[in-house]
């Protein structure tokens, strides 16, 4: 395991074992066990209809079989996902938020939740799902690792599937948005965790959408939505279809 990626490991397993609904949905009101796992369920809801929704308004048509949850964390997400897919994998490099998962499990067995430490996805094979879904997870690995876990999106997914992935596509203008555009990372990670309080530092960089684009092969972007990105970042929602890619 990288060095980055070992930090990371570090860094979300500590979150996961402690406050593993509030780092999943960075809320200064629902720290210290403030949210309700029903409430927090249907966060996820309401972010992935609208997302599924918005595939078919694109044209975008994937078939309904098999989907990743990339950082599925405590599995909003994957849970909101399986009333849309047949089968949900949730993958996560934290043991804690996996365990966390697997007790909000509301699917009857349709979501299958994986540990995976490695910088790629080998654990799955070329062609293997028919959407990969990730959101406001990349922002918080190293750069290349990030650009490695895009590539390996693209292998993972079926010709003709597609790929939603939602990034801080650039920081906003404000005084927040500027600390974390200039200020060193060490910086950062001491003020998360001496001012802020935070379990752990949640590292935090942008990705342009050229780069997004750059790292998947066969994708096509057909729609970036801005979305919710609170005071200091413009988070964009890439909707990918992979019908460049070559079959078989």
């Amino acid at each position: 395991m990288s060095v980055g990626l070992e930090q990371v490991r570090r860094d979300w397993t500590r979150l996961g074992s402690t406050e593993p609904l509030w780092a999943v949905c960075v809320d200064p009101a629902k720290r210290d066990g403030g949210w309700d796992d029903d409430e927090f369920l249907a966060s996820g809801r309401a972010e992935i209809d609208p997302a599924v929704a918005r595939l078919r308004e694109l044209g975008i048509h994937p078939d309904t079989g098999r989907v990743l949850d990339f950082g599925c964390g405590a599995g909003r997400l994957s849970n909101a996902l399986a009333a849309h897919f047949d089968r949900v994998v949730g993958v996560d490099i934290s043991a804690p938020m996996l365990a966390e998962a697997r007790r909000l499990d509301r699917s009857g067995g349709r979501i299958s939740f994986e540990l995976n430490e490695r910088p790629d996805l080998s654990a799955f094979d070329d062609d293997s799902f028919d959407l990969v879904y990730t959101d406001l997870v990349l922002q918080h690995l190293p750069p290349d690792l990030a650009d490695g876990y895009l590539r390996e999106f693209a292998r993972v997914v079926r010709p003709g599937g597609a790929m939603v992935i939602g990034v801080p596509e650039s920081e906003r203008r404000t005084f927040k948005g500027l600390v974390f555009r200039y200020a060193p990372f060490p910086l950062i990670r001491l003020a998360q965790r001496v001012v802020l309080r935070y379990p752990a530092p949640m590292r935090m960089h942008t990705l342009s959408t050229d780069r997004v684009a750059a790292q998947v092969p066969g994708g096509r972007i057909v729609a970036s939505d801005e979305y919710w990105g609170g005071d200091h970042w413009r988070h964009l929602r890439h909707f990918i279809t992979m019908d460049g890619k070559a079959s078989g």
